[in-house]
């Protein structure tokens, strides 16, 4: 199993548009961005997406990625669905899992495309290409919003998706000791409603006992990559962790 950073940015991405701050004119001269958010997992030479990012033509051309075969969305910002219109012309049977909810807080502006959607129910768990998927709530105000969990082969997987630190008790227990944390974390520092920091991305690995975590969903607030990632454990994009089919001590590289 392969699991892709294939964006690491939040709404705007960096560089963003019309700003000269430090981290963006790093972007600019040194010719990094971070593309908006979207998460790849190949197994069984199946591709499946969490989000589709508004970037999400860029991340597939970069990838080689010519067919997907399943799509999971966490909530109905634009910044997390909007590349899906992407298919448009290009591939009309696209499998989409999400709460139902979220799949009516979303399908109206999808009306153009054709598209086969599953409503799944948080907690409960449904297997694609051979990995177990839950969707467990979190909070992100003032939209219904969810992470997921993959489990397969004994290793575990855990996204955050766009959420505060105010995470129910019942997400925190099912998500408990992740081989591989992959939590938002917008600014190093600050008070968001909707969001959270490092600090308290980082102290929520530690309540779930994660082993590896990576930060993403990273504003511009944070110092160019450069010296963001001596100082945290950011996520770059198309970021790769590769699994093993038999669980050892050193299960991906990145």
């Amino acid at each position: 199993m392969i699991v892709k950073l294939l964006g690491t940015g939040d709404s705007t991405g960096t560089p963003v548009i019309n700003c000269h701050c430090k981290t963006c004119e790093d972007a600019r001269r040194r010719g990094w961005e971070r593309k908006r958010f979207s998460v790849l997992v190949k197994n069984n030479g199946k591709v499946i997406l969490i989000d589709t990012s508004p970037d999400l033509r860029r991340q597939l051309l970069d990838n080689k990625i010519e067919r997907v075969d399943a799509v999971i969305w966490t909530h109905c910002h634009f910044d997390h669905f909007g590349g899906f219109g992407e298919f448009y012309r290009v591939q009309d049977d696209v499998v989409v899992y999400t709460t139902p909810q979220i799949h009516e807080d979303i399908e109206k502006y999808m009306r153009f495309l054709e598209y086969k959607p599953v409503e799944v129910e948080e907690y409960k768990p449904f297997k694609i290409a051979g990995i177990e998927f839950t969707l467990f709530k979190v909070n992100h105000p003032p939209v219904e919003a969810v992470g997921v969990m993959m489990t397969w082969n004994g290793y575990k997987v855990v996204i955050s998706g766009d959420t505060n630190r105010e995470i129910p008790s019942r997400s925190l227990a099912e998500i408990m000791n992740p081989d591989l944390f992959i939590v938002e974390a917008l600014a190093p520092s600050g008070k968001f409603r909707k969001h959270m920091n490092a600090k308290e991305a980082l102290e929520l690995s530690k309540v779930i006992n994660a082993k590896k975590v990576v930060l993403t969903h990273l504003g511009h607030f944070f110092p160019p990559h450069s010296i963001a990632s001596k100082l945290y454990p950011v996520g770059y994009d198309y970021q790769e962790f590769s699994f093993k089919e038999v669980k050892l001590d050193e299960f991906f590289r990145n």
